[in-house]
């Protein structure tokens, strides 16, 4: 039985960031039903070889790319929205900005309670893992990717020029370490 979902095909570049923020929404969203479909798995089976494949799987995504998500938002899209409403009533913005990025704190706060359990899965040892725990984190998620492509991403497809994408585009690059 596989739990991971397989393998994706090549998603938008750095030359869109958008849609490269769209793009790893949907990549939390399966990492988010890999880890809901492992809480029966090794309730039933145990930390087996296909568990600890798919929690090696869910940890590296959310140890590496889940991280520079958060970055990617944080420290260039947020800021370029608010620059480009610059002179304009503005608080409604910072708002949301401010709730995003406590949201991106207690995601990390819950994925910490997580990775311990999902480490001793990926190394085949018993664990426990939580369903409320999983549904708090997958959950939470959810509404907070909501609430980015509902409000937050059409104010910047609407607000910042193509030179500042390209520059927040640079900077996820130059984060990942990526060519393109």
């Amino acid at each position: 039985m596989r739990i991971g979902r397989p393998g994706a095909a090549a998603g938008p570049s750095f030359a869109t960031p958008l849609a490269m923020l769209l793009e790893c929404h949907r990549r939390i969203e399966a990492q988010c039903d890999t880890l809901a479909r492992l809480v029966p798995h090794v309730g039933a089976l145990g930390s087996d070889a296909a568990a600890a494949e798919a929690a090696q799987a869910v940890i590296r995504y959310f140890e590496l790319a889940a991280p520079n998500h958060h970055a990617d938002e944080e420290l260039d899209l947020f800021p370029a929205l608010l620059e480009a409403m610059a002179g304009s009533d503005a608080v409604c913005l910072r708002e949301m900005t401010a709730t995003l990025a406590a949201e991106h704190q207690e995601l990390e706060r819950r994925w910490a309670g997580l990775h311990a359990t999902l480490e001793r899965i990926a190394r085949g040892q018993a664990a426990v893992l939580s369903g409320a725990e999983v549904d708090g984190f997958a959950s939470l998620y959810r509404s907070h990717i909501a609430r980015e492509e509902a409000e937050l991403l059409p104010m910047a497809e609407r607000l910042i020029d193509a030179a500042t994408l390209e520059r927040i585009g640079a900077a996820m690059r130059r984060r990942r370490g990526a060519s393109d």
